[in-house]
């Protein structure tokens, strides 16, 4: 599956780490998000705040989706859908960035 992205594409492998424009802060099992350069807020429910804590060093869309899929009941192919699209947005918002495969 393949989703473009700011002219890259995410796919399943993908690498995606945080963006240093951000701050975050746990708030119980939600996370809320701030982008240091435009000043909007974004608020994560509990599995988007695990798949922000996952993200926190460089991984692959495959990688997240299989952390979540062995710690919370659903499909994998669901599953891949949900997060694709959640790091779709949190990349489009420059909250989280896309590195190649050499880490760069």
């Amino acid at each position: 599956m393949r989703i473009a992205t700011m002219g890259r594409e995410v796919r399943t492998d993908t690498v995606v780490v945080v963006s240093q424009d951000q701050a975050s802060c746990d708030l119980g099992k939600e996370t809320v998000l701030l982008h240091l350069k435009t000043g909007a807020y974004y608020g994560l429910n509990a599995v988007g705040a695990r798949i922000w804590n996952l993200i926190q060093e460089p991984r692959t869309v495959s990688e997240v989706r299989d952390a979540i899929v062995g710690e919370y009941d659903v499909e994998p192919e669901r599953c891949e859908r949900d997060v694709l699209a959640l790091l779709k947005r949190l990349t489009r918002e420059g909250l989280v960035e896309i590195r190649d495969e050499s880490g760069a």
